[in-house]
């Protein structure tokens, strides 16, 4: 036993984790269970080598930041949606990144429209290109620390190399003439070189009336629509309808106040669904 802790702690030293890993599960099992020194040599040798394949993935996937934890997989397409799976299946490649066509995704809040770029973000991250997730809240964040501490042309060629940027909730935040000759700047940079994703609760036509000045306008949706690809989530808010299946649940599994065993103290996770839940639940009341 004390040599095969010795061969574990070797095995870890040697950063093979994922030989390591493997090496530990197998001491659990019991002699008749335990491979053969070909087939033990066989599995940890794949072992290392999916260990080694995923790291590259990982590491990408913590550099971009991604604000949700999305995959494809669970993307819903049907057509009340106006999102099909040969339109979803067009993207999973990201043969838009390597043609450097960029994707617009519109839809009113709580439509998905973040969840789905986030999904294209992580899928990119899985075929080894580099993504970058930033708010405009942050963006504009961003750029008004990098005036002040001189790092904007800094900046600026770390998200001009970024082989895909997501630019989300465009249009949520007003934008003065320097930001925008800041965005066309980024733009243009990019255009033919690179792929940017933007979401916005915006129509694409209601752009030009957000960006209002018209030759900054003009010249920014020209790097951005020249060659894009545009979907338009319609159909029910999924985050409305999270929250409905969630009180319906609560509703369903809470006791009867006639009930004399009912005390009328309410769980910590009740109280906060009364908080938050009901509130945006309210606001979806006509």
């Amino acid at each position: 036993m004390i040599i095969k802790e010795q061969t574990l702690k070797q095995l870890q030293e040697l950063n093979l984790k994922g030989m390591a890993q493997t090496y530990e599960g197998l001491l659990s099992l019991s002699v008749q269970q335990q491979p053969t020194a070909h087939e033990l040599i066989a599995r940890l040798t794949e072992s290392e080598l999916q260990s080694r394949n995923q790291l590259p993935t990982e590491t990408l996937l913590r550099q971009s930041k991604l604000r949700y934890n999305a995959i494809l997989e669970d993307i819903y397409c049907t057509p009340v949606r106006n999102l099909s799976t040969d339109q979803l299946q067009s993207l999973s490649d990201c043969s838009f990144i390597e043609k450097a066509e960029n994707l617009l995704i519109t839809a009113a809040a709580g439509w998905g429209k973040s969840y789905l770029a986030c999904a294209i973000g992580r899928q990119a991250c899985r075929l080894g290109y580099k993504t970058m997730y930033i708010g405009m809240n942050r963006f504009l964040e961003k750029i008004a620390f990098a005036k002040l501490d001189g790092s904007y042309l800094k900046l600026l060629n770390h998200m001009e190399k970024s082989p895909l940027i997501i630019l989300d909730d465009f249009g949520l935040y007003p934008l003065d003439n320097t930001v925008k000759l800041i965005l066309l700047q980024l733009l243009e940079d990019r255009y033919g070189r690179h792929a940017t994703i933007i979401t916005s609760q915006l129509p694409v036509t209601k752009w030009y009336e957000y960006l209002s000045e018209p030759t900054l306008a003009d010249a920014i949706m020209d790097r951005l629509s020249g060659s894009a690809h545009k979907i338009e989530l319609k159909g029910e808010s999924l985050r409305r309808k999270k929250v409905t299946q969630k009180k319906e649940c609560l509703q369903s599994t809470s006791p009867i106040k006639s009930d004399p065993l009912y005390t009328g103290i309410t769980d910590p996770v009740s109280s906060e669904y009364s908080l938050i839940d009901e509130i945006l639940l309210l606001g979806t009341k006509p």
